[in-house]
């Protein structure tokens, strides 16, 4: 099967029509769309180490979620002459791999593929409440009525889950949290307004927003002064590729009507930090 044929089957069973080539960061990264596919990997990102990972395992497709070349466009005229992208390219070039980008159809989805995995990786689905069809008709609302537990145990849930070191938090540790809202990736910077993640925390009486990125002055610095004002009020952060990367972990088995025959891999791309 071919990268293309492998591509426009993808984006099919997504039910989304297919968005202009100008419109969309969906792009072929590297490689050819004629390119033979006899093994596929999906990932949050496709890192050096992932690029390394999926060769030595026989993958020529990488899906990747996140880009390739270090801005939201994946665009690479502003990178000639650049050491970093000269030595990746060299890499991919030389392994001959196929790197496609896979994010925007996947999110506009009727169910979002990242947050189908995370559910899937934390075991929510039950939990999730209707999305408030009066908040942004309903888009971004990912909210749940989990059984209570405290800030701490739930960090503690995370960390278990995600296999994390380190959860930022703002607010008390010791707090009850029952309703939680989830902004995986950028969504906890205002993606669709400014102010949507504070809106959705009062629109949903929220107790707790689990966020993957976060702006310190926007939703921090909110939930910071409802602390310190004695409102019950708290941000858990996981990070944008340790919330999204669950995502593309369960993405592997959404390939298997895809792509029936191919053998399909997830490869970690895993946090980016290290903690001292």
């Amino acid at each position: 099967m071919k990268v293309k044929e492998i591509v426009d089957r993808i984006i099919k069973k997504t039910d989304v029509p297919p968005l202009p080539a100008e419109k969309t960061c969906d792009q072929l990264m590297a490689g050819s769309f004629d390119q033979e596919v006899h093994k596929i990997a999906v990932t949050f990102m496709a890192t050096v180490d992932v690029i390394k990972k999926a060769t030595a395992t026989g993958v020529d497709l990488i899906i990747t979620h996140e880009p390739t070349w270090f801005t939201g466009e994946d665009k690479t005229d502003w990178l000639e002459g650049d050491p970093v992208y000269l030595k990746k390219k060299e890499l991919i070039d030389q392994t001959g791999i196929a790197i496609w980008r896979f994010h925007d159809h996947m999110h506009m989805a009727a169910v979002d593929g990242i947050m189908y995995g995370f559910d899937e990786e934390v075991g929510w689905h039950q939990y999730r409440m209707s999305p408030d069809e009066g908040l942004l008709g309903g888009k971004g609302d990912y909210s749940y009525k989990i059984p209570k537990t405290s800030l701490r145990d739930l960090c503690a849930f995370f960390k278990s889950k995600l296999s994390m070191d380190v959860v930022q938090i703002v607010g008390d540790p010791d707090m009850t949290v029952e309703r939680v809202g989830v902004l995986p990736g950028g969504g906890s910077l205002g993606l669709f307004t400014e102010y949507h993640p504070m809106q959705l925390m009062r629109h949903r009486e929220l107790d707790v927003l689990v966020c993957g990125e976060i702006l310190e002055w926007r939703l921090p610095a909110y939930v910071r002064d409802a602390h310190q004002l004695g409102i019950a009020k708290a941000i858990l952060v996981l990070g944008h590729e340790r919330s999204e990367e669950p995502g593309m972990k369960h993405m592997v088995e959404w390939m298997s009507d895809v792509t029936p025959g191919l053998p399909v891999v997830f490869i970690d791309s895993e946090e980016p930090f290290l903690y001292l």
